[in-house]
C-alpha cells in the first residue's frame, strides 16, 4: 500500500510545521505545540501497534484526547500524519552527515561525530523506542516511506561514511571490505535502537541518563576505531605477503 503524497505545507522533515493555512507572521501557540505532539505521540502508539492500514484518524485523535480537526490542521491527512510519526523523531541519517564527513576531521573525530549524531534520537527515550518499532512495521508492510528512507537517508549517509573510511585507511577506491566495514560500523549503533528493550531489562543504567548515552557514543568510537585498525593491518598483511605468493606459483610452474 503506496501512501498518497505529503499534504501541501507539511514537509517531510523533523520540526513542527505550521498549520497550512496558518496566517503569515502568527506565532503558534505553546498549546498548539503540545497538542501536536499529543496527536504525534498517540499516531506513533497506534501506527507502531496496527500498522499504517488498520490505524484511524479518529482513533488517533480520541488517544490523543483531540478532534479529528486537529488532525488535518497539524498534519493535512493520516498519510501527512504517518510520515511526520515515520520521520520526525529520528530525523534523516543524511542531516548528519557534516558532523562526520570533514576534511580537516582526523579518524577519531570523524567517528565520534558519527555516533553522536546517530545516538542523538536515543535521549528521546519511550518516543524514539515507538518510532523504531513503527520504522520495523514499516520494513514488513511497507508504505513506500522505507524505500524513501533508503534512497535518501541511508544511501548518502553510508557513502559519506565510506568516504571518511577511504581517506583515513589512504584507499583511492571503495571496495567490498570498506562497504563491509561501514555496514559493521553503522550496525553497532542500530543495535542500541533495535535492541534497546533487551538492554533495558538486562543493564538498565546503560541508558539511564543523558550522560550514559554520551557514554555509548566514545565507546562505540573506540570500537569503530580498532575495526578500522584491524583492517588497515589486514590490508597490509595481505599485500605483504601477495609478491611471494605470486613468486611461489611462478616458480612452481618453472619445475
Amino acid at each position: 500500500m503506496n501512501l498518497p503524497p505529503p499534504s501541501p505545507g507539511i514537509p517531510a522533515a523533523r520540526g513542527t510545521p505550521p498549520a497550512p493555512h496558518e496566517p503569515e507572521g502568527r506565532k503558534q501557540r505553546s498549546d498548539g505545540v503540545e497538542a501536536r505532539a499529543h496527536l504525534l505521540h498517540a499516531a506513533l502508539r497506534l501506527f507502531s501497534e496496527k500498522g499504517y492500514a488498520k490505524t484511524s484518524i479518529r482513533e488517533i485523535a480520541g488517544v490523543a484526547g483531540a478532534n479529528v480537526a486537529a488532525i488535518r490542521y497539524y498534519f493535512g491527512d493520516k498519510a501527512g500524519l504517518y510520515r511526520a510519526a515515520f520521520t520526525e523523531p529520528l530525523g534523516s541519517p543524511a542531516d548528519d552527515i557534516a558532523l562526520y564527513n570533514q576534511h580537516d576531521f582526523n579518524l577519531r573525530q570523524s567517528l565520534e561525530g558519527f555516533f553522536a549524531g546517530f545516538l542523538e534520537p536515543l535521549r528521546q527515550g519511550e518516543l524514539v523506542q515507538l518510532c523504531t518499532r513503527l520504522h520495523i512495521r514499516e520494513i514488513l508492510e511497507p508504505t513506500g516511506l522505507w524505500a524513501e528512507e533508503i534512497n535518501e537517508g541511508i544511501k548518502p549517509a553510508l557513502a559519506a561514511l565510506v568516504e571518511v573510511l577511504c581517506r583515513h585507511m589512504g584507499l583511492q577506491q571503495a571496495d567490498d571490505d570498506v562497504h563491509r566495514l561501514a555496514f559493521s560500523i553503522t550496525g553497532m549503533s542500530m543495535q542500541l535502537f533495535i535492541g534497546r528493550d533487551v538492554i533495558d531489562a538486562i543493564r538498565p543504567q546503560l541508558f539511564g541518563s543523558p550522560e550514559a548515552i554520551d557514554r555509548w557514543a566514545v565507546s562505540l568510537a573506540d570500537y569503530a576505531e580498532a575495526m578500522v585498525a584491524t583492517d588497515v593491518a589486514r590490508r597490509r598483511r595481505e599485500a605483504g605477503t601477495r609478491p611471494a605468493n605470486q613468486s611461489a606459483k611462478q616458480e612452481k610452474k618453472k619445475s
